[in-house]
């Protein structure tokens, strides 16, 4: 307490509900993703649980997350990715994340052992789904677990990490900060991505200078705070419009002025309209 009976000044501090737990665990005795298989580098399992959240937790195997309908996010303790329908979330193996899938979800999994993961990215990132990687995945959770090691299941599951390789990541990657002062800026914005207010504004409420907050955003996220929000901005309108929002509704209650800036900002980000993206 100060002299004055009052308590001191702190800069606020991230909520409590979302540190890891410890120690961590790995998904259950058995699964799937934790399977010691050389001989069947690829396993697939089918996931149409509807909405849910797995908890914090990690595989032995590399895993690719696809969200045949609905909306994901996967988090760590890197960042956030929001997967739409149609795309895929890339885990490389040992990395603790959490997924929370929205109503009307339907997903599918693929295992790989780390040994068939040479060349594919080392941290998490969201991936396109061609048509062909996309039959490949459904044919992948067909064959299950024991599928021959030298036969023509072998021989297809094998393209898959070719496959993979050739893939760019999509751009919807949102970098969390640590420092508590900046993390309650970006708390809230997560919370709100439609929040205007710019960095003067959150000065006060970070207890930081506006100065200090653009050097943290640079220092932590690798991002401008303008870059930082529009991409949160963007994960927000990805998981409504999936959901069946209109693009005017979605576009003002994000913060934009018109629905063209949004659809703007949109296709300069993510190379399409959203009608076109989503269709894709």
């Amino acid at each position: 307490m100060t002299r004055n009976g009052q308590p001191p000044n702190r800069p606020p501090t991230r909520p409590q509900a979302a540190p890891l737990p410890r120690p961590l665990r790995l998904e259950q005795p058995g699964h799937i993703g934790d399977i010691a298989d050389p001989a069947r580098p690829v396993l697939g399992l089918k996931d149409d649980h509807g909405p849910h959240e797995t908890g914090w937790h990690r595989h032995r195997r590399c895993q690719l997350l696809y969200a045949i309908r609905g909306v994901m996010t996967a988090h760590t303790r890197d960042g956030t990715w929001v997967v739409p329908p149609q795309q895929a979330v890339w885990l490389p193996a040992g990395i603790e994340h959490n997924v929370i899938a929205t109503r009307g979800m339907a997903m599918r999994s693929l295992y790989m052992e780390p040994a068939a993961c040479h060349g594919m990215p080392e941290t998490c990132c969201v991936l396109p789904v061609p048509p062909l990687l996309r039959e490949l995945i459904l044919r992948a959770i067909d064959l299950g677990s024991d599928y021959a090691p030298d036969g023509p299941a072998a021989r297809l599951v094998a393209v898959i990490p070719d496959e993979l390789r050739r893939l760019e990541p999509e751009p919807l990657h949102l970098p969390m900060p640590s420092d508590p002062r900046l993390a309650a800026v970006t708390d809230a914005l997560v919370a709100d991505p439609g929040d205007r207010r710019d960095l003067a504004d959150w000065a006060g409420e970070a207890g930081a200078s506006e100065r200090t907050l653009a050097r943290l955003f640079q220092r932590e996220t690798g991002m401008t705070f303008g870059a930082w929000r529009q991409r949160r901005r963007l994960q927000a309108a990805i998981a409504r419009l999936a959901a069946g929002d209109a693009v005017t509704t979605v576009a003002l209650d994000l913060g934009y002025e018109s629905p063209s800036a949004f659809i703007t900002m949109f296709r300069r980000t993510l190379g399409e309209t959203p009608g076109r993206y989503l269709e894709r």
